[in-house]
Formats: C-alpha cells, sequence, structure tokens
C-alpha cells in the first residue's frame, strides 16, 4: 500500500474527451495529444471514457487504436465500456484486433447493466430485442469466453475458398489478464474478484454498509481481494479526480477551485435512489494532495492509480495538470516515470 514509505507503482491518468459537436476533430485530436504527452511525461497508463449520445468518446476502442500508433510505450485502457451498448463478439474482435496492433497495451475496461437512459434509446439500440437482452454479468462473461479463446461456433473449416474459424479472430494471448471491471457495489467487487478480473474503482460508489466515502472504496478493495485467486496480489486501480496546482497561473488555480466547489454538495451524502456517493475534488498543490491521498483509506489498499482529469477544461489546462502529477504530484507519492 503506498505510504511515505512504500511507493506508488503505477500512475495514470483519465480523459472524457469533449468535443464540439459542430466541429467534432479538434476535440478527438486534443484527446490523442494529451495520450501522447502523457507518454512524454513518463506515465504508466492513459485511459479514456465511454459516453453514448453525448459530445465525448462514443468509440474509445477507435481512439486507441489511433493513440496506438501514436506511442509506443504507455498502456492504453477504457474506464469503461457499458457493455449494455455492445455485442461481445464483435467487441471481442475488436480489442484484439486493438490490442495486437498496440503491441500488448490494451486495458479493456468494462461494466454491465442497462444502457443509460435506457427507455429513451432502446428503440433505436434493439429494436426488435429489447426485451430479451441481457444485461448482467452473464454478458461479461461472455466477452471473457471469447478474449480467451474459447469456441464460438460449431463449424470450423474451409468453404469454397473461404476458410472459417471456430474461435474469435484475431485473438491477442494475454488480453484476457488484462481486462478490468468498474465496479461501485460491494456485490460487482466480489464478482470481479471470483472471475479473476482486475478491479476499477472511481470515484463514484454505492453507500450500502457505510457512507463515508473512503470507507466505502476500502470494502469494496477487501471485497475484491478476498474472493479473487490472487488475493492480496489483485491488481486494483483507483480513480480520483486530483487537480495539482503549483505550476497553475492564477486564473486556472481559481477556475479549478470553482469546478471543485460547484461539485461539492454531491459528496456530503448518498444520492439518488441508488445511493451513489461521489468523492471530493481535490485540489491543491502537490504537497497538499499527497497528504490527502495518504490519509484516504482506499489510496491505501492501492499500488495503481488513474487519477481522472475535470471535464470540461481547455487543452492548455491539461497540459498543466498532468506536467504537475507527473513532475510534483507522482515523486512526491513515491512514484518514478518511465523513461
Amino acid at each position: 500500500m503506498p505510504v511515505p514509505s512504500a511507493p506508488l507503482r503505477k500512475l495514470g491518468f483519465l480523459t472524457i474527451g469533449l468535443f464540439d459537436g459542430d466541429d467534432p476533430r479538434p476535440g478527438h485530436e486534443s484527446t490523442l495529444r494529451v495520450i501522447e504527452l502523457g507518454e512524454q511525461l513518463g506515465f504508466d497508463s492513459a485511459w479514456v471514457r465511454h459516453r453514448h449520445l453525448q459530445f465525448g468518446i462514443s468509440s474509445p476502442v477507435a481512439i486507441l487504436a489511433a493513440a496506438s500508433q501514436r506511442t509506443s510505450r504507455i498502456e492504453l485502457g477504457t474506464a469503461v465500456i457499458p457493455l449494455g451498448w455492445e455485442n461481445p463478439l464483435r467487441l471481442a474482435e475488436d480489442l484484439a484486433t486493438v490490442d495486437l496492433l498496440s503491441g500488448g497495451r490494451l486495458n479493456p475496461g468494462l461494466s454491465v447493466g442497462p444502457p443509460m437512459r435506457w427507455d429513451d434509446v432502446k428503440e433505436a439500440l434493439y429494436p426488435d430485442a429489447m426485451d430479451v437482452e441481457d444485461f448482467t454479468y452473464e454478458r461479461v462473461e461472455r466477452l471473457l469466453r471469447m478474449v480467451r479463446g474459447e469456441v464460438v461456433s460449431p463449424f470450423e473449416g474451409t468453404v469454397g475458398i473461404e476458410q472459417f474459424a471456430d474461435r474469435v479472430q484475431p485473438h491477442s494471448a494475454g488480453l484476457a489478464s488484462r481486462l478490468w471491471y468498474g465496479g461501485a457495489s460491494l456485490r460487482s467487487a466480489q464478482w470481479a474478484g471470483e472471475h479473476g478480473m482486475n478491479f476499477l474503482t472511481s470515484s463514484v460508489v454505492k453507500a450500502e454498509e457505510w457512507q463515508a466515502f473512503a470507507d466505502i472504496q476500502l470494502s469494496h478493495i477487501q471485497r475484491f481481494r478476498e474472493h479473487h485467486p490472487d488475493g492480496a496480489r489483485a491488481r486494483v486501480s483507483q480513480g480520483l479526480v486530483v487537480v495539482p496546482t503549483d505550476t497553475a497561473t492564477t486564473e486556472q488555480a481559481a477556475k479549478y477551485q470553482k469546478y471543485a466547489e460547484s461539485r461539492m454538495a454531491r459528496t456530503a451524502e448518498p444520492q439518488g435512489p441508488a445511493r451513489m456517493m461521489f468523492a471530493p475534488d481535490i485540489v491543491g498543490t502537490s504537497e497538499e494532495i499527497a497528504e490527502r491521498l495518504y490519509a484516504h483509506a482506499g489510496f491505501r489498499e492501492v499500488d495503481e492509480v488513474a487519477f481522472a482529469l475535470p471535464f470540461s477544461f481547455e487543452h492548455e489546462d491539461y497540459v498543466q495538470i498532468l506536467s504537475d502529477i507527473a513532475t510534483r504530484l507522482g515523486p512526491a507519492l513515491g512514484w518514478s516515470p518511465t523513461a
């Protein structure tokens, strides 16, 4: 666990990748440039968030395919792909293809459940199957089997001049070990552990047994490892919103503080019927942020993180934030950049 005497092992970041609906290319280009910068700064991983019918990345696998050709070392992840929008077999093909193109750097993060705003999108998404689509963990299990190379078709052979396989092609050995489940509940943490996946825990959790965010997150990490074959060695990545201000201008620092304050009310108590708890955004100098992280029960249980970049900032803001994380906050947590 990261304490001043035990260094943080892996440092990553997550971006939502926003764009202008009337001119979407610059936003996508900015996302790719941010990922390139992350590699130059020595980050271990870069993650993109999934958004449908919004002005954010709707096709993270395509974005990461492009990023794989503009980087050579940094790991590339999704946090997360909601499988309710996906056909597992087609997604397995795409993930394996991008993993091979990247040289084995893809880290797909996944989740299940009905698509967001299901009643609004079901007619367009599944017009003929909306009443029978399975949005349970079985959808993840199907993807796991396909990525692992298990048989999906009873036929293997040649028809005319065309050859057919009985397994998803291409197959990328090792990809299955880099699949992550993004969980916000004790049940999902336990399920991910039982199925040998890695576990993503973010700044949003369900208040089930406790109400303090850090205690909730700690309980999820512990439940996951209790049920994972690797026990205490099972991989967990924590994602909180942290915004260092070491080299920020006065205007930037004021903007960051205002952003965090505008989101603070939702962190006071569980929100909605699902009792979702949100972690406060952490804004301040790297020294101040490190002190708060070392006091965070969830952070003390992990040795890798993917700090989330705030929404709707300018490209120059992300450059400053990432630079401060890599050169100041990371080292304050004992992390060393990769050359």
